[in-house]
């Protein structure tokens, strides 16, 4: 267990009100209309000395109060963190750009030099872009280091404004001597396609020092994968890369192979349900083979990658001694070539870092002559639909509907769905997406909450899943409070008995049953990192939580602190 993860949960359990800069009005479903309905928050941010970050996801703030918030933010100079998610819902979406060019501009005339700026979940669509394009291409953008646009429905036409904004702030801060060096790019669920994701490589190629680039769900085939794979071999700090749920077919997958063949510090592949088929794979697990070191993580889950193709990427892998995790699953192995595989990887002493193969499709015929021509049908239909959606884009955009009930409406497809049962099976992040926006609430019915090592048993399970990646993290985070909430109120349910069963699963307190602990503690810790911030969760268990986490594996920095991180965490929850 890596002693920065305990750190963590130690921090939020000492924590009781929101410091280091950071004013966070996160989650109160306030609905901001009207000037007199922003009162209290412009109070907050005028009192507010030394702000530097501003949360205000999970409300809704219409244009009058957008206005006179912007107003209290023109004096905040320090500003350097806007967590602004989520923050247009149920608004008309002709409401969105002139809030957005309100605070925009505020930050602007503050002075302010952002560091981080996430719009994620408000599904503003293409003219939404414009409303922030002005702030991206002011000084305010100049320090920008993480911009996070998940789920917002940009479209072809916003990803090409927002690629053009990015340029002209790399242009202008460059002139000034301190380029653009943006480190995290997020647009997952934007519907961005060939020509938006082309747009958005031209620009990373042009800045060149991303580290994180996540951009699943977006309907990007090979010729936007190409384009993103010759941005991403310019950028050399790359560590992670998410494209999940595109389609890159051989062509993409040779394309990226290619470029991570010349990345000396990528960590995360996630290459799920992106179609790269066999060949694709095999070039994958060349590049693989020939480097990537730093390598923690690879995902071609989903994939359609035959037996002999998925034993070269079992085999590509022998030397990556960081490697936490390998995802076959739901690929074309049958029964024999997953006992194969698992065969493999137990000669490197490897077994652990597979991933469940429950889902797996069984060994199909190797016709790659048929496999060719679906291929290229496919490629032709791209083309035909591309041309049409050319043609036809502006009419698209005049249909979107103007009212946003939810900040999914304006999302792709989903995936298949998945039950609770095959999840709490074989856990994954993305089944666990699949369950749709009801999964919290669909575990927690599912669950007997009057059974403390069922409930034990689900939380890990749910927490395994956990990433520091917004649905990811959300979906966790969401599922985990209703199923906690509903043990927690419940008459039957003996919360000194769960802490004792969690902490025995943690491998933090000795059982005499030989129960075997969870092989990483980083999900539950960022979990409980979550928790112990909430309103169901018990006063009376955080300091044996705190006692347990600091006796058994804190460093004695953090053991000095223990009175402090035990008696806060009581005050956090008054």
């Amino acid at each position: 267990m890596a002693s920065e993860d305990i750190t963590k949960l130690a921090e939020s359990l000492a924590k009781t009100k929101v410091g280091g800069g950071q004013l966070s009005f996160k989650g109160q479903s306030l609905k901001l209309n009207t000037a007199e309905d922003a009162e209290e928050v412009i109070k907050q941010i005028e009192e507010f000395d030394g702000l530097e970050a501003l949360r205000l996801e999970g409300n809704t703030v219409g244009v009058e109060a957008a206005k006179v918030i912007a107003k209290a933010l023109e004096k905040k100079s320090e500003l350097k963190r806007c967590h602004w998610s989520d923050m247009f819902t149920g608004r008309l979406r002709s409401e969105i750009p002139p809030a957005l060019i309100s605070l925009g501009d505020a930050l602007i005339t503050a002075g302010a030099q952002l560091v981080e700026l996430d719009l994620s979940d408000n599904a503003f669509g293409p003219d939404g872009v414009r409303g922030f394009e002005a702030l991206l291409k002011s000084p305010a953008c100049y320090t920008l280091q993480e911009l996070k646009l998940n789920n917002c429905g940009m479209g072809i036409g916003g990803g090409k404004i927002l690629a053009a904004a990015l340029k002209e702030c790399h242009r202008k801060s460059s002139a000034q001597g301190k380029p653009l060096a943006l480190k995290i790019f997020v647009a997952g669920r934007n519907r961005l396609e060939n020509d938006g994701a082309t747009a958005l490589a031209e620009a990373f190629g042009i800045i060149g020092t991303l580290e994180e680039v996540h951009m699943p769900q977006n309907g990007i085939n090979h010729p936007g994968i190409t384009a993103l794979a010759q941005a991403f071999a310019i950028n050399p700090l790359l560590k992670v890369i998410n494209l999940n749920d595109n389609t890159f077919t051989e062509k993409g997958a040779v394309a990226m192979a290619e470029t991570l063949k010349a990345l000396r510090q990528i960590e995360v592949i996630n290459f799920g349900d992106c179609l790269v088929r066999s060949k694709g794979a095999v070039a994958i697990a060349d590049a693989v083979k020939e480097g990537l070191h730093k390598l923690k993580e690879l995902n071609l889950s989903f994939c359609e990658i035959k037996r002999d193709a998925a034993l070269t990427v079992a085999e590509a892998i022998e030397d990556k001694a960081e490697l936490e995790k390998l995802d076959l699953n739901g690929n074309c192995l049958g029964e024999e070539g997953c006992e194969q595989l698992q065969e493999i990887l137990e000669g490197f002493n490897m077994a652990a870092v597979l991933g469940s193969l429950s889902d797996d499709e069984g060994e199909e015929e190797d016709d790659e002559e048929e496999e060719d021509e679906d291929e290229e049908e496919e490629e032709e239909e791209e083309e035909e639909q591309q041309q049409l959606k050319e043609r036809g884009q502006g009419e698209q955009e005049s249909l979107t509907p103007k009212k946003i009930i939810d900040s999914q409406d304006s999302t792709p497809v989903p995936s298949p769905p998945v039950d609770v049962a095959t999840f709490l099976a074989f856990p994954s992040p993305e089944k666990l997406l699949r369950l749709g926006p009801k999964c919290s609430v669909l575990i927690a019915q599912q669950t007997d909450t009057s059974d403390v090592e069922k409930v034990v048993t689900t939380l890990l399970r749910i927490s395994s899943v956990f990433k520091d990646e917004a649905p990811v993290k959300t979906a966790v985070h969401e599922t985990t409070d209703a199923l906690m909430r509903k043990a927690f109120t419940s008459a039957t349910f003996n919360s000194d008995a769960f802490i004792t069963s969690l902490l025995i699963h943690m491998g933090l307190l000795k059982s005499e049953e030989k129960i075997k602990a969870v092989p990483s503690l980083y999900g539950i810790l960022m979990t409980l990192n979550h928790m112990v911030q909430q309103d169901y969760f018990p006063k009376s268990l955080a300091p044996v939580l705190s006692a347990f986490v600091t006796k058994n594996k804190c460093s004695d920095s953090l053991s000095n602190r223990r009175e402090n991180f035990q008696q806060q965490a009581l005050d956090g929850k008054q």
